[in-house]
């Protein structure tokens, strides 16, 4: 029996060695292996992260406790935790996007105002672009050295992935394969309706940032208090620990989670979905213009 214990809590330690590496390791941008394309470099490392938490939440919690339900509700939780603790950064970064995008549609307005082509233009602004799309419209420059305009631009829209870019995009493929006209005034209309929707998105978010505070209080005091419990009143939870009180761990556990996910979707705004998406028909033919 008492081998048994020992090989326990030796695998444990290993588990929580384990998990705590992975933490670090996703907490400093380590790659615990390489991703296969360059764009998924942020999915990754939030996977790493996730799972890092998860597996050593599930092992604290499963050692201390020896509640199977306990250390499958920890590994949730720990899965869990990056998405619904974040902060606005991701917010920002879309905002701060759109904003960009509106900025070098007017710098295309403007180049173009000088007797330049759209490529010359694009050309001309790959270097001052605003820098949350600066790599994206180098990468569009230089791409038109070997590539036709319009599957440059649908490769460039990919890139950025953002519904006020293909607004954008869409204006230039249309110049680019029907010799559209005044799309100077166009692209500066659009410009206008991109600051509006980025002015429109702040103004949402710092009303829901209440909502964001509100899940952070009520996440951290309520782990607060199972800790609390756990650590410092641990025979008022020993009803869990038979079959019973595992069966009702569960029902409450998953009381509490189905909480959790609907105040995190109270505090998410709706996504938009593009319209020149990889599955979009606009991808891969000429756009058509209807009379």
């Amino acid at each position: 029996m008492a081998e048994t214990v020992t090989s326990l809590a030796a695998l444990c330690g290993a588990l929580v060695g384990l998990g705590l590496v992975v933490i670090l390791a996703g907490l400093r941008g380590v790659q615990i292996r390489p991703p296969a394309r360059s764009p998924t470099k942020p999915e990754v490392e939030r996977a790493t992260l996730r799972l890092g938490l998860a597996v050593g939440a599930a092992v604290v919690v499963g050692a201390a406790t020896r509640w199977p339900v306990g250390a499958l509700w920890a590994a949730l939780a720990g899965w869990g935790a990056p998405g619904l603790l974040a902060g606005t950064r991701g917010r920002s970064e879309a905002v701060g996007r759109i904003e960009a995008v509106a900025g070098w549609a007017e710098m295309l307005r403007d180049t173009m105002a000088g007797a330049a082509g759209l490529e010359q233009a694009i050309v001309a602004t790959a270097s001052v672009a605003p820098l949350p799309i600066r790599a994206e419209v180098v990468t569009l420059a230089v791409r038109l050295e070997g590539e036709r305009l319009a599957p440059a631009l649908r490769a460039f829209a990919d890139e950025v992935a953002d519904p006020t870019c293909d607004l954008v995009v869409a204006a230039l493929v249309l110049a680019a394969e029907h010799q559209a006209q005044r799309l100077g005034e166009l692209l500066g209309s659009l410009a206008q309706a991109a600051r509006d929707q980025a002015t429109m998105r702040l103004r949402v978010e710092a009303g829901r940032a209440r909502t964001r505070t509100s899940i952070k209080v009520i996440v951290g005091a309520t782990g607060g208090l199972a800790l609390g419990l756990a650590v410092l009143n641990r025979g008022y939870l020993a009803p869990y620990d038979s079959a019973l009180g595992q069966f009702v761990l569960l029902i409450v556990g998953g009381l509490f989670a189905a909480s959790f996910i609907w105040l995190a979707k109270m505090s998410r705004p709706s996504t938009i979905e593009r319209f020149l998406a990889p599955a979009s028909p606009f991808i891969g033919r000429p756009l058509e213009v209807r009379s």
